[in-house]
């Protein structure tokens, strides 16, 4: 399964990670510091809870860190895929009521992990466009530049679900 988008022409994330609202955070496998090159980031124990949508040896989280995988692709998604992402978003915005610090991660932090924190947002009483325009603000501009995974926003995952369940 291919689960990277390469033909976007967008810059690498600067931070490994990024606090959405207190106790959300979406971030990557990889990041790029400023003046310094592309380079891997594995979290340790400053999370409770690390939620997957990409995965690569010796990228699991500490030992003891609770970590949920649910690889999708940066691609327009089946319905089990959209599924796997409202269980993923769910399962964030309930770590983040209990006051869990949880990261919501993927290739570099853009797309898959902008899709299930935005999703986990809605849940937590954002509108759509709100939970995209506060990604961009605090992870990156270049945040769910996927406009597929936008649209699955706006049109909200339910509705989504049962549209790509009809075109199959």
């Amino acid at each position: 399964m291919r689960t990277r988008q390469k033909d976007r022409d967008v810059h690498g994330p600067q931070e490994p990670w990024n606090e959405i609202v207190p106790g959300l955070w979406m971030g990557g496998h990889y990041c790029t510091p400023p003046g310094g090159e592309f380079q891997p980031v594995v979290a340790g124990r400053q999370f409770d809870l690390v939620v997957s949508l990409f995965t690569l040896p010796g990228h699991d989280p500490a030992p003891g860190v609770e970590h949920v995988v649910r690889e999708v692709p940066d691609q327009p998604l089946s319905p089990g895929q959209l599924l796997a992402v409202q269980e993923a978003a769910d399962l964030t915005a309930a770590a983040v009521r209990r006051g869990r610090r949880t990261l919501v991660r993927c290739h570099s932090g853009y797309n898959r992990s902008g899709l299930v924190v935005a999703q986990a947002l809605v849940a937590l009483g954002h509108d759509p466009d709100g939970a995209v325009r506060l990604i961009r603000e605090r992870r990156s501009p270049w945040a769910l530049n996927n406009p597929v995974f936008v649209d699955y926003l706006n049109t909200g995952l339910d509705v989504a679900i049962l549209l790509t369940g009809l075109s199959g």
